[in-house]
């Protein structure tokens, strides 16, 4: 329940931002392929900029990277890691990733990032990439898809409480279907 009254807050958030579909489409899209390449922790720093560099929505670039959050990096990254170790050649067991990954999260230091194999490290920001090439236009034709719809019916409500209103205004009185007063 908390989680579909929190996707809606998002939902709302997004789509009533008071600039053009494309702008914010594009700024969600910045914040989903820095999300998915970037390791956690610096992707504001890098997402932030990239908005203004390309005149996007700075709330879509910051919460498009939250797809990688506390509660969905312990499954992301390890498939992260196995898809670039396919695409690398290189044989590391999701098990395996999952461990390290875990252990390093757990340890949030330098000496257990430092101990991260190579193969590791280039896996995670290759599939890192991949995951962004499917994912940013994914989002990008999502949001300017959701931006529009809802704008379109926001407009055809205001049409239509428009045109109920001249119509109570402007039909005479004898017309209306109105119950006599006592």
């Amino acid at each position: 329940m908390i989680f579909k009254y929190r996707l809606k807050k998002l939902y709302v958030k997004a789509v009533r931002e008071k600039k053009p579909p494309e702008y914010i489409a594009k700024g969600w899209a910045i914040g989903m392929c820095i999300g998915c390449a970037i390791p956690f922790g610096v992707q504001l720093y890098i997402s932030i900029p990239l908005s203004f560099y390309f005149k996007a929505s700075k709330i879509g670039a910051t919460l498009g990277t939250f797809i990688t959050n506390p509660f969905t990096i312990i499954f992301l990254y390890p498939a992260q890691c196995w898809l670039g170790a396919r695409v690398l050649g290189k044989n590391l067991e999701y098990g395996a990733i999952a461990s390290q990954m875990k252990q390093m999260l757990a340890a949030q230091d330098w000496s257990s990032l430092s101990s991260l194999s190579g193969t590791l490290v280039t896996s995670f920001f290759v599939g890192g990439f991949i995951f962004a090439a499917v994912m940013t236009p994914l989002t990008y034709y999502g949001m300017l898809t959701l931006v529009r719809r809802y704008r379109d019916e926001r407009a055809r409500v205001r049409r239509e409480r428009v045109m109920a209103f001249i119509k109570k205004r402007l039909t005479p009185r004898s017309l209306r279907k109105e119950t006599p007063r006592q």
